[in-house]
Order: C-alpha cells, then sequence, then structure tokens
C-alpha cells in the first residue's frame, strides 16, 4: 500500500489544493497587467530567484548529468509547458473553466502510473472513489457548460490548452517519481531553472518587452510565484516521494472547488447552488479512493 494513508500526506493533500486552486483567480488578476508567456515566464524567474539561492543553503544544486536530464523533464512538463498553457488559455476562459479541466488529471494518472511506474496498480476501490470524484466534478461544471465544450473558435482551443496542461502535469509527476534521489529543494531549483531559462526568451519572442504592468498585477504575480510555484512544488515533491503520482494526483478534485470559491470571493463570480452538491460528491470521492492503490492488488 502506498503511503497515501498517512495522516501527513491527506493534510499536504489539502493544503496544496487550496493553494492551486487560488492560483487561478490570481491568474486572472495578473493577466490584466502581463501578457500570457510573459506572466508565466516571470513567474517562473521569480520562483527560480528564490529557489536557487535557497539551494546553497543545502549543500548547492544536484550534481550529475542524469539528474540534470530529470530535471530539464520536470522543467518542460510540470513548469513551462502547463504555465504557459494555462496563462494563455485563461485569457479566454475563466477560471472555474481552468480549474475544471485539472480535475481530468487523476484519471489520465492511474493508468499512466499503472504503465510507467513499477509496482502501482490500479484497484476496484480506487476506481470507484475517482468515479464519484469525476461524477462531482461533472455536477461543479454543470450540463449547460458541458454542452458548450463542443462549440468551436477560440474559446474551445483555450479550454483544449487547459486539457493539454493536464497531461503535461501527470507526466510530470511521474518523471519527477523516477527521477534519481536527489534533495527536494536542489531538484526543484534545478527544475525551476531551466524552466526559466527555456521561458522567458520564449516570452519575449511571443509578447515583446513587458510593459509595466499596474501595481495589483505585479502583488498578483509575486504571489503566484512564492504559493502556486515555491510552496506548492515543495509540497508536489514530498507527496510524489512518499504517496507515488496517482495519490497527487487526486488534489485536482479540489482544485475546482477552490477555484470557484475564490472566484466569487475575490472576483465577484456567481457561486450556484449544485457547488455544495459537487464538493460533497468530490470529498466522497477522496475518501473512498483512499485503498485506491495497492501493490498487491490485481489489476482492473
Amino acid at each position: 500500500m502506498n503511503d497515501g494513508g498517512d495522516r501527513r500526506n491527506w493534510v499536504r493533500l489539502a493544503v496544496l489544493g487550496l493553494i492551486w486552486g487560488g492560483a487561478f483567480p490570481l491568474v486572472e488578476v495578473a493577466l490584466e497587467g502581463f501578457a500570457p508567456m510573459t506572466l508565466a515566464a516571470m513567474r517562473l524567474g521569480l520562483a527560480a530567484l528564490i529557489l536557487v539561492p535557497l539551494s546553497l543553503l543545502y549543500g548547492g544544486l544536484p550534481k550529475g548529468r542524469r539528474i540534470w536530464g530529470f530535471a530539464f523533464g520536470v522543467a518542460v512538463l510540470s513548469n513551462a509547458l502547463p504555465f504557459a498553457l494555462l496563462s494563455w488559455g485563461q485569457t479566454y476562459v475563466t477560471a472555474g473553466v481552468a480549474g475544471i479541466a485539472m480535475a481530468v488529471m487523476p484519471l489520465m494518472a492511474l493508468p499512466l502510473s499503472h504503465l510507467l511506474v513499477p509496482g502501482e496498480r490500479i484497484s476496484s476501490q480506487g476506481m470507484l472513489g475517482l468515479g464519484i470524484g469525476f461524477i462531482g466534478v461533472l455536477v461543479l461544471i454543470g450540463f449547460d457548460t458541458l454542452q458548450k465544450l463542443g462549440g468551436a473558435g477560440i474559446e474551445v482551443l483555450a479550454q483544449l490548452a487547459c486539457l493539454a496542461a493536464t497531461v503535461c502535469y501527470v507526466t510530470g509527476s511521474i518523471t519527477i517519481k523516477r527521477a534519481p534521489p536527489a534533495h527536494p529543494i536542489a531538484f526543484a531549483a534545478a527544475a525551476m531553472l531551466l524552466a526559466a531559462i527555456l521561458a522567458v526568451p520564449f516570452a519575449l519572442w511571443f509578447d515583446g518587452p513587458p510593459v509595466q504592468p499596474d501595481p495589483v498585477s505585479g502583488i498578483a504575480i509575486i504571489v503566484l510565484a512564492i504559493g502556486p510555484t515555491v510552496i506548492a512544488l515543495m509540497l508536489m515533491l514530498k507527496i510524489l516521494s512518499s504517496a507515488g503520482p496517482p495519490f497527487l494526483s487526486l488534489v485536482n478534485y479540489q482544485v475546482p472547488v477552490w477555484a470557484t470559491i475564490f472566484g466569487a470571493v475575490f472576483l465577484g463570480e456567481k457561486i450556484e447552488p449544485r457547488l455544495a452538491l459537487a464538493l460533497v460528491l468530490i470529498l466522497i470521492g477522496v475518501a473512498v479512493s483512499q485503498g485506491r492503490i495497492g501493490r498487491r492488488s490485481a489489476p482492473l
């Protein structure tokens, strides 16, 4: 059995869901003053400026080409590419829609981990919990929104970009799980440094030189760099090392709920009555899925 049952991992998972859920409204605020690729690059650059000096207190950046190869994979799959996709997607869709897209991640993480991570097996209880949670996500989305997903135009591309970001996060979490042992802060600093190196030139080419933003957008991007980027990455690495990618993917059942709540509180978005039902279903799904992975479980 994976260590997902450890109470500390459940607390970390809850905090991570809160932080990531709050990232989507923050991105909307930051987009008022930054172009999407510039936002992603500045978020990564600020995070690298925090993590690299911090890593020096723990022995410096990791050594060896193999660990740097994995750090590059994480830089692309867990940072540079999904940040760019989500920032661009949120220029056309709401924070709630972008947050809801993250709930697709557990459905992708289970089969991918089953195939790519030694010892990970999908249990019947896990599939039941994921099914209940996904029903909760559907309730949260609403049938009107589901019908709109079949439309055409730039909004559909933006929705697909948000969904593509979930694929990046799944493969990135598996890459982290398969990486050689390294100090988490050193590994995170290496990945963030590489992500910033990749993102900054692309942002300059795609968006041009950044303009001076309004103070609110500037504060939003600083908070994005510290909370949903640096602190969230530390929590993610800890969860992955002890519980694995499928357990981490459960955070994405919380993300749409928190994204909706924060959007209502800080952006004035309306909360519909179905949110309460969706929240209950999502929490039931998370509870049921506690036994979702077992090393001796028979795969479905």
